[in-house]
């Protein structure tokens, strides 16, 4: 039964609250607090928490039962000690993080890193460090990467974002759903990306195509909700283009991964099974947009079934060894009207598969 202090209306606290019970109910719409806006009144422009960081205050809470009795997207929780939390079914957890377990900050001259399982979806924050390699074996939720200087930086799948801001000269190897570069400079990026890839206010921005190993990855890629077949790492879109000037730019094709993003030398982290060989990626290593070495192409289409993924590694596998050049990989759901478009007068011998998921490669 919840506690009687939790059924009257929460309030706002601050400062450091300890030992105390605090919480919230049914949240107001944003149409009233629209309606309320003055008549004539122009509507504020959006601020994003990035553009606020140094205006947030954190509080640190000990020996307190919240109640949030309101839906909600994600909750984070930080630097909470001993704490009781109640959701809306009323289930109390008990949450003992450490939020230094979930950052590297102001480090130099260091090899660090987290083991699978270690991290286990929590968001992770890397800053203020110098000639450090950093490699995050595990998925988390969202990293942020901030005033890093000659860095090496391998992440684990991200289900969410990373967020380069104010750093230079590093190399990395991750993959995420967004990916976002900011006030950057000289970076070099092996990157899975389910979305297209953003760079603003930076220069000298490198790309290649993610090319990772070690038994536990797969598993990670579906704990982030991440696809290894939707990867769009060469679609760049910088919202800073200088005329006459590119701040972006594709890697060599033959460039060799761990000369530029090197394997961990720490006994506890070598204990991972590494490789960085094409063949054994994950993620299917793709061209992205290359130039073309030939105007011929073709499309192969997957339907979902039984070991379809294994099949369409497998099929990738034997083209590429006969000579083809896999351009990109995408794996998507077909509606009747996408398969009239693909297939054309074809199409309806495949309408019937269309109740299932489809992989297009």
């Amino acid at each position: 039964e919840v506690p009687e202090p939790a059924r009257r209306r929460g309030v706002v606290a601050s400062g450091t609250p300890r030992a105390g019970t605090m919480g919230c109910f049914f949240s107001k719409r944003r149409k009233a607090e629209k309606e309320s806006q003055p008549e004539g009144e122009e509507e504020r422009p959006k601020q994003y928490s990035w553009d606020q960081r140094e205006k947030v205050t954190k509080l640190r809470l000990e020996n307190c039962n919240i109640y949030i009795f309101d839906h909600s997207a994600t909750v984070t929780i930080d630097d909470c000690t001993n704490c009781v939390f109640y959701c809306s079914c009323y289930r109390p957890i008990l949450l003992l993080v450490d939020p230094k377990d979930y950052m590297f900050s102001g480090l130099k001259d260091e090899t660090v890193g987290r083991l699978p399982g270690k991290v286990a979806g929590q968001q992770f924050l890397i800053q203020d460090c110098e000639n450090c390699n950093i490699y995050i074996f595990d998925h988390s939720a969202t990293v942020t990467i901030d005033d890093c200087t000659n860095c090496v930086i391998f992440l684990g799948p991200v289900k969410g974002s990373v967020f380069f801001r104010n750093c230079r000269d590093c190399k990395c190897a991750l993959a995420c759903q967004q990916f976002r570069v900011r006030d950057c400079r000289k970076l070099e990026v092996f990157l899975c990306c389910a979305t297209q890839p953003i760079i603003e206010s930076s220069t000298n921005i490198k790309f290649g195509c993610f090319q990772w190993y070690y038994p536990e990855l797969a598993f990670q890629f579906k704990d982030a909700g991440l696809s290894i077949f939707n990867n769009t790492w060469s679609n760049i879109h910088d919202f800073t283009p200088v005329s006459g000037e590119l701040n972006w730019s594709l890697l060599p094709e033959d460039a060799v991964i761990q000369d530029h993003v090197p394997l961990p030398t720490t006994e506890e982290l070598k204990a991972v099974r590494l490789s960085t060989e094409a063949s054994r990626s994950i993620v299917p290593v793709s061209r992205g947009q290359r130039q073309k070495n030939s105007d011929e192409s073709c499309l192969v289409v997957l339907f979902a079934g039984d070991y379809t993924i294994a099949n369409a590694r497998k099929l990738i596998d034997e083209l590429v060894g006969k000579g083809f050049f896999l351009v990109q990989t995408k794996e998507v759901s077909m509606k009747a009207e996408d398969a009239q478009r693909v297939f054309r007068e074809k199409a309806p011998d495949f309408l019937p598969l269309l109740n299932k998921e489809l992989q297009s490669t």
